[in-house]
C-alpha cells in the first residue's frame, strides 16, 4: 500500500529508514492499534523495530520481505526517534517491545485474550508465564524451542512449538527469539498462527521472568540502553553494537539525501 492510501484509509504515515518502514505511532496507539488487529481476527505480525534491524535489513532479503508484510512497525529505540526528527516522518516516541509488554498484558488480563509466550532462555517462558498469570492473563501455553539461524535449515523444534500454539488457540503470541530469527518464524507462520497477532518481544519475556536485568529508565530515555547491555552481556554483544551497528549512520545518510532530492 502506498503512503497516500495508508493515510486515505486512517492508516498511521510511516518512517522509511533502508529496507524497512516504522509506523509513526504513540504508545497509546501502539496499544490500540494492537488491540484493532486482535479484534479484527484475522491475525497480524507485530514487529519493534531498532537500529540493529535496520542494519540487518541491509543485506537481508528474507528480514526486508518479513517487515514489508508486517501489520505493524513501532520504533524501539531512541535513535529511531532522533532520526525520524530529521526526515518527512516523525515518529512520536520509542515503543519499545519490552515496555509494551506489561501494558499490553494488563489489557489481554482486561479482554481476556489467551496468551501464549515464545521463546528467552531455557526456563525463561514458564518464569514470565507466572508472572503474568499474576497479574490476571490466562497464559495458555509456554515454549522456548532452539530455532536455527538459517532459516532454511530444518527446524523440528519451531515446527513442534508451532503446533503447541497451534492447539492452545491464544489470541496473542509473544515470541521472543531475538532477531532475525523471531521476525523470520512469524513471518513464515502467519497464516498457520492465525487468529492469534504474534508480536516480537526481544529480551522481553527474560526481562519479565528476571533473568535478565533491564537498563534503568534514565539510561534508556538517554538512547544508551544498547551501552548497558552491551556492558551486560560484552561477549555476546560487541560484534552487534561496535561492529555492525554503525552502519545505521550510512542508512540516515542515504535516508536524507533521499528526502533533500524529493523536496527539491
Amino acid at each position: 500500500m502506498s503512503e497516500e492510501a495508508r493515510r486515505a484509509s486512517g492508516g498511521p504515515a510511516r518512517l522509511r529508514l533502508g529496507g524497512i518502514q516504522i509506523d509513526a505511532l504513540g504508545f497509546g496507539g501502539a496499544l490500540d492499534a494492537i488491540e484493532g488487529l486482535v479484534v479484527r481476527g484475522r491475525g497480524g505480525a507485530v514487529f519493534t523495530a531498532n537500529v540493529d534491524h535496520v542494519v540487518l535489513a541491509e543485506d537481508d532479503a528474507a528480514f526486508r520481505d518479513a517487515y514489508a508484510h508486517a501489520d505493524l512497525a513501532l520504533a524501539d529505540g531512541m535513535p529511531i526517534v532522533w532520526a525520524s526528527r530529521l526526515l518527512p516522518v516523525r515518529v512520536p516516541e520509542r515503543v519499545a517491545g519490552s515496555d509494551l509488554l506489561l501494558p499490553l498484558l494488563n489489557r489481554a488480563a482486561q479482554r481476556r485474550w489467551p496468551v501464549f509466550l515464545l521463546g528467552g532462555a531455557p526456563g525463561s517462558a514458564e518464569a514470565a508465564a507466572e508472572e503474568a498469570r499474576a497479574l490476571g492473563v490466562e497464559v495458555c501455553g509456554a515454549a522456548a524451542p532452539r530455532i536455527p539461524a538459517d532459516p532454511g535449515a530444518p527446524d523440528p523444534e519451531g515446527e513442534a512449538a508451532l503446533e503447541e500454539v497451534r492447539a492452545a488457540r491464544p489470541s496473542l503470541v509473544l515470541v521472543g527469539l531475538g532477531a532475525p530469527k523471531q521476525e523470520l518464524w512469524i513471518h513464515r507462520h502467519r497464516a498457520a498462527l492465525a487468529p492469534a497477532v504474534a508480536l516480537g518481544v526481544g529480551a522481553a519475556i527474560d526481562f519479565l521472568a528476571g533473568k535478565v536485568r533491564r537498563a534503568p529508565p534514565l539510561v534508556a530515555r538517554a538512547g544508551l540502553e544498547w551501552a548497558w547491555r552491551l556492558a551486560s552481556e560484552p561477549r555476546r554483544l560487541w560484534r552487534r553494537y561496535l561492529l555492525r551497528d554503525p552502519r545505521f549512520a550510512v542508512v540516515l545518510a542515504r535516508e536524507l539525501r533521499r528526502a533533500g532530492r524529493a523536496g527539491r
